[in-house]
């Protein structure tokens, strides 16, 4: 049984159920595009979702309500009117965010709320959510991996191995004292990120793999056609990446860090050439990418590969996993069927995907989120690729997994001869992986510096901030 404030829950009406959700308990999803519909606006979603179960309130009133909830979520009234494929990942989930909040529930779900903001946000967001709790006395059950942050912010946790809660007890009694096996073993992974020092790697003398020079990516968000008549109102630019300068050399693991919207995802796609860029040079192995024609490109992409943020979005849910994975090789005529087959079930076994029989013929419609990124961590590297982007690659994982990866990638970089840049707001995950880190503001890289320089002596305003509100295990145990 489920039991809600002395009603079972499982008892209500589809009436009784629709006003039960939202307004006594909200969900957060892990993916705000499950939340979130394409084709509405974020404005229209917040109004809909207020005037659904408040049929009294005005227009006005709703749109002031939603302006201001998603204010306190960092998301500014001009761009209340956009869609959710103009927002990165994640100022969609602070929007999903704000959708929970905006009826002040009597209870909150946050299912890894916090897996795709920096840290600073992340701050800001638990901060407004468990300020609410004790305002309105709304409880918070917060699913996460991240140990730090329910270290952090939760009086209580509980563990599940298995659809089995292992462990239950006050957060300092369990981060202190674990008693089950696998909480045991999440702790010291968790442990063992935060006490990392960063790979020790000196760069040889000799060209960069890659050479951003001056690199723009700007958008024209256009005025309202009336205002613009009128001469009220000037179209708007958004500069997403706003003149990045830099160099990675071969072998080396550079990390880009960053608050949610500040171009990093937007760089990334500007690098591979799906976004062309509005000015600077991209040069990759002596080749300016941005003069290459569709074809030319194409060809490129077989040394130069993307594990994205969200492998939901990137994995074919037609295709099986296996195909998905050994697809790449026959695209590039690396391999025969065959050969591409067999290459795949090696690869599913090196991200841990076991038994690779079974995970084969499989579609991403079955798979965890976790394991998907897996998958197209395994589909990135199958064709021995130069240098990988990586663009979040673990943030759905949890902290034993998060380990195994990131180890299983270091140990391909040594194997492959790798080189990653390691687009992260992780912190700790950008310290355990990388030789050096960048900073990223506001579309510019305001640092960087070698790993242990960064975290030792961080010189910009920015960067302290982040380092300062940084979650950490030991902190909250």
């Amino acid at each position: 049984r489920v039991w809600f404030n002395g009603e079972s829950v499982l008892d209500f009406s589809p009436q009784r159920l629709r006003r039960f959700r939202g307004e006594a308990i909200a969900l957060v999803f892990q993916d705000p595009m499950t939340r979130l519909n394409p084709l509405m606006t974020i404005g229209d979603h917040c109004t809909e979702t207020l005037r659904a179960h408040r049929s009294e309130m005005s227009a006005a009133a709703a749109k002031k309500r939603a302006i201001a909830v998603l204010e306190k979520v960092n998301i500014p009234a001009s761009r209340f009117g956009q869609y959710p494929h103009e927002f990165s990942g994640g100022m969609r989930q602070r929007v999903a965010i704000a959708l929970a909040m905006i009826l002040e529930p009597q209870m909150i779900v946050a299912d890894e709320p916090t897996t795709s903001l920096d840290v600073t946000i992340s701050a800001q967001i638990l901060d407004e959510l468990t300020r609410l709790c004790d305002e309105l006395g709304t409880a918070l059950v917060l699913i996460s991996h991240d140990l730090s942050l329910v270290a952090e912010y939760c009086d209580r946790v509980a563990v599940m191995y298995q659809g089995r809660v292992v462990e239950d007890g006050t957060a300092a009694t369990v981060f202190q004292d674990p008693q089950d096996a696998y909480t045991r073993s999440l702790v010291e992974s968790a442990l063992q990120m935060q006490q990392a020092e960063g790979l020790a790697y000196t760069a040889a003398p000799g060209e960069p793999i890659l050479r951003l020079t001056n690199v723009t990516q700007h958008y024209t968000l256009e005025a309202n056609p009336i205002a613009r008549l009128l001469g009220r109102q000037a179209a708007k630019v958004i500069r997403a990446v706003d003149g990045v300068s830099l160099e990675i050399f071969p072998g080396e693991v550079v990390g880009l860090v960053g608050e949610s919207g500040c171009g990093k995802s937007t760089l990334s796609r500007t690098i591979l050439q799906l976004i062309k860029p509005t000015g600077g040079q991209v040069m990759f192995g002596g080749t300016d990418l941005t003069t290459l024609s569709r074809e030319a490109m194409r060809r490129q992409r077989r040394q130069l590969q993307m594990v994205f943020q969200d492998p939901h979005a990137c994995l074919n849910p037609m295709m099986t996993v296996g195909k998905s994975i050994a697809d790449p090789l026959l695209i590039h005529g690396l391999a025969t069927v065959a050969e591409a087959e067999k290459q795949a079930h090696d690869m599913l076994a090196r991200v841990s995907l076991n038994p690779t029989a079974d995970f084969f013929d499989r579609f991403p419609g079955d798979l965890s989120g976790g394991q998907q990124q897996r998958v197209a961590i395994a589909r990135a590297l199958i064709t021995h690729p130069k240098l990988v982007i990586c663009d979040e690659p673990v943030s759905m994982l949890d902290a034993t997994v998060q380990t195994q990866v990131l180890e299983l990638m270091i140990a391909l970089k040594q194997e492959f001869d790798l080189t990653y840049l390691f687009i992260t707001h992780d912190l700790w995950v950008a310290r355990f992986m990388c030789d050096r880190i960048a900073v990223m503001q506001q579309g510019k890289i305001v640092e960087i510096a070698p790993t242990k320089t960064l975290f030792e002596s961080p010189q910009h305003p920015y960067t302290q901030t982040l380092l300062n509100a940084a979650p950490v295990l030991a902190k909250g145990a």
